[in-house]
């Protein structure tokens, strides 16, 4: 089938695998967008094949259980369906959990915020429930600079579990800036050094109102800048940073945009949740394949967006995510691709071009 051929043709430009594991990954792709679920029972029903649906099964488990995959290669593929060098983004660093029988499944992910989303990246499975541990993020961090280089890096975003002396130390000593919310019941000091609670400094803040402290306060040892804004329900948002942004609590808004990606990859997309899969490795792998189906649709949408643009609501909001409006023009052209193989063509184009590499014979 040639738009089979053509998608293995330009992924394996990317990661060079060998024919057999190349053919599976796409029909796998192919398969997760038509049934917006990760569960492998629904993916062999989809999945091309003279097989049956048990020996589709199984391949798909054998995948996921045998083969060894290069996360490096993964995330520059990733990274250039987006971002260009030179440039500097701000990541966001976010747990998404859940549980399956007794198992929690737990991953910590770095993303790229971008055009209201985040742009996976690097990825951990950690073994336990609960929040990730100072060097469970430095080392995710750690290999995001290995490969992309810390100069791309124009700040870290993230909530308020990640947090702590020895976490903001490092942050510090790699001259990495942030923009971090902290709690409520955090100490801090007020002009004259001495000890107080911090939700002292922004006393009198009516919703809506915000505060940002113009000389560092000290927050575990650390000297740092502070902002804090009153939200409509009474609370607090609070926000540390390493230097003085002046619009600190819109650049800290950008983390929301990794919850907006785990609910593409969960219910508003791919319904990570329905795997069953339990072995922290494969479930690691399986976000690959769920990482670069929503790359994929993304960069549709933008095209379509740019085609189409995407209605705006009364309330100024757009109807549907460029993430969403990509997944539905791309179920639509494999559901068409027999009559008008040019609009899959079309999308296909969107995961990059194919290198002199890629031109391996895949025909099927």
């Amino acid at each position: 089938m040639e738009h089979i051929s053509e998608l293995l043709a330009i992924l394996n430009g990317y990661f060079g695998w060998n024919k057999a594991r190349m053919s599976c990954f796409a029909k796998m792709l192919i398969a997760l967008m038509v049934t917006r679920s990760i569960n492998l029972n629904k993916i062999a029903c989809f999945f091309t094949s003279e097989a049956q649906i048990l020996s589709r099964y199984r391949r798909l488990q054998r995948f996921f259980a045998e083969f060894t995959i290069d996360y490096d290669r993964v995330a520059g593929f990733i990274f250039r369906l987006f971002f260009v060098d030179n440039g500097q983004w701000f990541l966001t660093m976010d747990r998404t959990n859940w549980k399956w029988g007794k198992l929690d499944i737990n991953i910590l992910t770095l993303g790229i915020a971008f055009k209201g989303t985040a742009i996976p990246i690097y990825w951990t499975l950690l073994d336990k429930r609960g929040n990730s541990d100072t060097k469970e993020r430095i080392e995710l961090i750690q290999t995001f600079i290995d490969r992309f280089g810390k100069e791309c890096i124009k700040g870290i975003l993230a909530d308020r579990e990640f947090i702590g002396k020895d976490w903001f130390n490092w942050l510090l000593k790699n001259k990495l800036s942030f923009v971090i919310r902290i709690k409520n019941n955090t100490l801090t000091t007020n002009s004259k050094g001495l000890a107080i609670d911090i939700d002292a400094l922004f006393y009198g803040l009516k919703p809506g109102e915000q505060r940002q402290i113009k000389w560092k306060r000290k927050i575990w040892g650390h000297e740092l800048y502070l902002t804090g804004l009153r939200l409509s329900d009474g609370e607090l948002l609070m926000v540390a940073s390493d230097k003085l942004y002046d619009d600190a609590i819109k650049i800290y808004g950008l983390r929301w945009q990794i919850e907006t990606l785990f609910a593409c990859l969960k219910g508003r997309g791919f319904n990570f949740e329905d795997t069953h899969i339990t072995e922290l490795e494969r479930i690691k792998k399986v976000f690959v394949l769920l990482s670069i189906a929503f790359c994929w649709a993304h960069k549709t949408g933008e095209w379509q967006n740019e085609v189409k643009p995407i209605k705006l609501k009364k309330h100024g909001r757009p109807a549907v995510s460029l993430f969403r409006y990509g997944l539905d023009c791309i179920v639509n052209a494999i559901a068409k691709m027999f009559y008008h193989p040019e609009i899959f063509r079309e999308c296909l184009t969107k995961l990059g071009v194919r290198s002199n590499e890629a031109l391996t014979d895949y025909s099927l």
